[in-house]
């Protein structure tokens, strides 16, 4: 009976020094002013999930059996994506019904690392989200009113000599499973772009074409959600207005000759230009991803953070500006009339955008 007790006291000491530290943070205090800004400057509720800090690189994972994913059957896939997948749709059905984001961005971490990568998973967000709340994937603020849509992004760079990836494809029809499945969304408003000779080509102009159909689309009470698995990368500032000095990109099928997607030009055509009243969720599983939709709030899923910290540096007058360029534009586009004038019209916006790229 002793030995029993003594072997039982033993076996609580192991487990009380294996057990991870309880994390201590102070509280971060609502700023109501803050708050305020980050909804004028962005009407809709946008949320963003990134693989990595701006300065981390994603990995392409080549076996996703590893994750346990459904039907892997050893293809490749992004690190994100399949680190979320495992947790939250095990054995094809929803597994995060007990989980907070924080543990979610958590497990993520810890499967990721297990597997040999570094890079750390958040959150950004247009509001002030409660991440101790039940996990969802797709936010589900509008219950079952409105309608679902969804634009699904996999660029492997098959016919590139150098940077080819392997898993891109695979994430997106392991996400497009997921989100029929568990977000009940019809095939019918997903918009599937990959350079496999098949789906739409995943070029600049197709890219930026599918995202703002999908804006257009949008209605008050509608959700969208957004998936890109692909390259990122950085590239400087030259207008000197991004306080980090660079900016995060995408990079589509194209960009050596068309060029990148800036961090910008997504927060005008898709973060700013979503309707209020609508909702958005983005999968960026891509290197350099973590401010690219340049989001006012962000939760670093290290183990250290416990709740959403605003960016006291947020540049709200500079997005502002932008967002009122986006509303100008898309009123010369309605104005136009017509689809095949409404197209015309809204390809001269881009080459526009594009000058001023160039000469900015």
């Amino acid at each position: 009976m002793l030995r029993d007790r003594a072997k039982q006291r033993l076996r609580e000491r192991i487990e009380e020094r294996l057990a991870p530290p309880e994390i201590e943070s102070t509280p971060v205090e609502r700023d109501p002013e803050f708050d305020a800004k980050a909804e004028e400057a962005i009407p809709a509720s946008v949320r963003m999930i990134s693989g990595c800090h701006d300065t981390q690189t994603s990995a392409d994972v080549q076996n996703v059996s590893t994750f346990q994913l459904p039907d892997a059957a050893g293809k490749a896939g992004g690190a994100l994506t399949s680190s979320m997948l495992n947790i939250i749709y095990q054995e094809e059905e929803p597994s995060a019904q007990d989980l907070s984001f924080v543990d979610v961005f958590l497990k993520a971490r810890d499967l990721i690392k297990e597997k040999g990568f570094t890079q750390t998973p958040q959150l950004s967000s247009s509001r002030n989200i409660d991440v101790s709340q039940p996990f969802d994937l797709m936010t589900n603020e509008f219950g079952s009113e409105g309608t679902r849509y969804a634009v699904l992004i996999g660029i492997n760079y098959v016919n590139h000599t150098r940077g080819r990836l392997s898993g891109c494809h695979n994430d997106v029809y392991n996400i497009k499973k997921y989100i029929m499945d568990v977000g009940k969304f019809e095939e019918e408003n997903i918009v599937c772009l990959l350079d496999d000779g098949v789906e739409r080509e995943p070029s600049r102009d197709g890219i930026m074409e599918a995202l703002e159909d999908l804006v257009n689309k949008c209605q008050p009470g509608d959700t969208a959600f957004v998936h890109y698995s692909g390259h990122g990368g950085r590239v400087r500032d030259e207008t000197g207005q991004d306080p980090s000095g660079y900016n995060s990109t995408l990079c589509p099928v194209d960009y050596d000759t068309e060029g990148q997607i800036l961090d910008k030009e997504l927060y005008q055509h898709l973060v700013c230009a979503m309707p209020k009243g609508t909702a958005l969720t983005c999968l960026m599983d891509c290197c350099h991803s973590g401010t690219v939709l340049d989001l006012p709030y962000n939760f670093v899923g290290d183990g250290e953070h416990t709740e959403m910290e605003p960016n006291r540096n947020f540049p709200f007058l500079m997005l502002l500006a932008l967002g009122k360029v986006v509303k100008e534009r898309r009123a010369k586009i309605e104005e136009a009339g017509g689809r095949r004038e409404f197209r015309a019209a809204r390809r001269e916006n881009r080459r526009e955008a594009r000058r001023e790229r160039l000469f900015n």
